[in-house]
C-alpha cells in the first residue's frame, strides 16, 4: 500500500490536486477491471481457458484496493485540515 507523502506544509490546493489525481487513478483501475471482467466472460463463453485472464483481474482488484486506500488516506487528511 502506498502512503500519501507526510508533508506538514502541504497547502489545501496541493492536497485537493493530489486527491483529484487519486480519484482519477481509482476510476482508471475501475474501468480496467470492468474491461477485464468482459474479457473473462468472453473467454469463458467461448470455452477458452480463463486462468491468465482471471489472474490479471485479481491483480487489478488488488491494485484498486491499494488505490482506494491511498485515496481514503488523502480524504481523511483533507477532512482534518478543514
Amino acid at each position: 500500500m502506498t502512503e500519501p507523502r507526510r508533508d506538514a506544509n502541504m497547502d489545501r490546493s496541493a492536497l485537493e490536486r493530489r486527491l483529484a489525481e487519486a480519484e482519477q487513478r481509482v476510476a482508471r483501475v475501475e474501468r480496467q477491471i470492468a474491461e477485464q471482467r468482459k474479457v473473462v466472460a468472453e473467454l469463458d463463453a467461448k470455452g477458452h481457458v480463463t486462468d491468465h485472464a482471471r489472474y490479471l483481474l485479481a491483480g487489478l482488484e488488488l491494485l484498486l484496493s491499494d488505490r482506494q486506500s491511498s485515496r481514503d488516506a488523502l480524504l481523511k487528511r483533507a477532512k482534518g485540515s478543514t
